[in-house]
This record gives C-alpha cells, structure tokens and sequence, in this order.
C-alpha cells in the first residue's frame, strides 16, 4: 500500500474512534442526567422538603415496580398496550404509506384529497373514539383503530413531502430509461422517499404510545392506561409512577426500535457517513 492511502486509512479509523468516543461521551450524559434527577428527588424525599405521600421516593416505587413485576400484573398491563399498539401502528403506517406515495406522484390525487386531510389532521385523534366506540362497540377494535389513524396521517404527510422532494430530474432520468410502474417505485420513489417515511414512522411511534394510553383511560380495563388512571382513582400513587415508568421505557424502547431499523435500511445516512463504498474508493484512489 502507498504511503497516501496508509495515511488516509489512519486518519479513517482515528475518526472512528473519535466517533465511538463521542457515542460513549453521549450515553453516559444521557444516563448521568436522569440518574443525578432520581438521586436529588430520593434526597428530597428522605429530608422531607417534598410530600411523599403525591411523590413516593424512587425508592418505594423501585420496590412497588418490582411486586408488580413479580406478580405479573404489570407483564399483563404492557401486553395488552402492546396487542393494541403494534397493530394499529402496522395498519396505520401501511396505509399512511401508501395514500402518502399516491398523493406524492399523483396532482390529482393530492387535489382530491389533499382539503380533506388536512381537516381531518387537525382533529385530535382521540376525539374519534366515541365515534368508532358507537360503530364497533366496547370492543378492541376501536382501541387499535385509534391508534391506526393516528399513525396513518403522520405517515401520509411525511411520506407525501419525501416523494415531492425527490429531484424531478432523477425521475425524468428514470422515465428515458423505462422506469415505469413498479420499477419506478422499487428504484427511484422508494429510495427518494424513505429518508420522510423514517421520519413520519419515528413520530408515529411516541404518537401512537400516547394515543393507546389515552385511550385505556377511558375505554378499557387492562393496559398500562388503565393500570394508570385506576390507581389515580384509588390514590395510589406509587402504583400510578409504576405506570409512567412503564410507559415511558415502552415509548423510548419502541422509538428506538424504529430508529434502528431506519438505520439498518439507510445505512448510508448513519451517524453522518457518505453512502457505502464511497470512502473505501476514496482510499483506493489515494
């Protein structure tokens, strides 16, 4: 190898170890954070300068979380979240996707029914759940379908904004060479527009948590919902914290899971990296 191109492969693995150094830096902020805002409230707490009777010490919530855990009320709570969640979030982002991708091809389309979503989108979706209650009765579709159209007007728009935002010169470039129909959409319209489809399906995920626990509120008696607002209504404040964690480490595990996945099918666009191959080209030549 040529003294450039071993200068070259230096200078790329000590910008990944900077890089890895930085995700660690980051992690132990993100950790230290919360872990210094739990340890203040305990201190709090033990001298007595808050209520623990509205703010249990972490401490006691730590031990309600873990009776709970061990009698497996809350392993049921989180299932049934999750029947209602995962399949409304699925529903919602194929056809979310899929409205989106017409509307972003077709002006017709988007003048047909673009007036119409845009009202609807303003509508809090929660609002929709007498309505389907009336329809589909007490049962769980009304849950799931609650959860679907939230997913499905967010995955529209940013959909519709990644097709509209490929260059209609790569299209036209596509089109001379016979890119029609399902080539088009495989090659060109896809790609173009999964960078707003990724974006449109992170939203959606801590939308649709929000959504599926605001419904369990009111409508259902199981879900980590419910687990909340019972133990509000029986002043139970250490079982309602347990509810919040819970639902908080289901909204940043489910975000996360998105977002890996968007990686792992953009790989080029992680942590800030050139498309594949690029850079080891680059070397070569060097």
């Amino acid at each position: 190898m040529s003294a450039p191109a071993d200068a070259a492969g230096r200078a790329a693995r000590d910008v990944a170890v900077r890089a890895r150094r930085t995700a660690w830096r980051r992690t132990a902020l993100g950790l230290a954070v919360p872990a210094g805002l739990l340890l203040a409230w305990q201190l709090a707490a033990r001298a007595g300068a808050i209520d623990t009777l509205l703010f249990p010490p972490p401490s006691r919530i730590a031990v309600r979380l873990g009776d709970l855990a061990a009698s497996g009320e809350l392993g049921t709570h989180t299932a049934a979240t999750l029947r209602r969640l995962l399949p409304g979030y699925a529903l919602g982002s194929v056809a979310g996707a899929l409205a989106g991708f017409v509307m972003g091809v077709s002006r017709t389309a988007e003048a047909a029914f673009g007036p119409l979503f845009s009202a609807l989108y303003a509508v809090p979706k929660i609002a929709t759940l007498p309505l389907l209650l009336l329809i589909f009765g007490l049962t769980e579709t009304p849950k799931v379908l609650s959860v679907a159209i939230t997913v499905f007007f967010v995955l529209q728009i940013n959909t519709a904004a990644g097709v509209r935002q490929i260059d209609p010169r790569l299209l036209e470039s596509a089109r001379s060479y016979g890119a029609s129909g399902l080539r088009l959409l495989r090659f060109v319209l896809l790609p173009g527009a999964l960078p707003g489809v990724l974006t449109g399906l992170r939203t959606a995920a801590g939308l649709g948590v929000v959504v599926v626990v605001a419904v369990e509120f009111v409508a259902s008696d199981s879900g980590l919902g419910y687990l909340i607002w019972n133990s509000w209504t029986l002043f139970q404040p250490d079982r309602m914290y347990v509810g919040l964690v819970a639902v908080a480490v289901l909204g940043a595990l489910f975000s996360a899971a998105v977002t890996l996945a968007g990686r792992r099918a953009m790989p080029w666009r992680s942590d800030g990296r050139r498309w594949p191959g690029r850079r080891d080209r680059a070397v070569e030549r060097g």
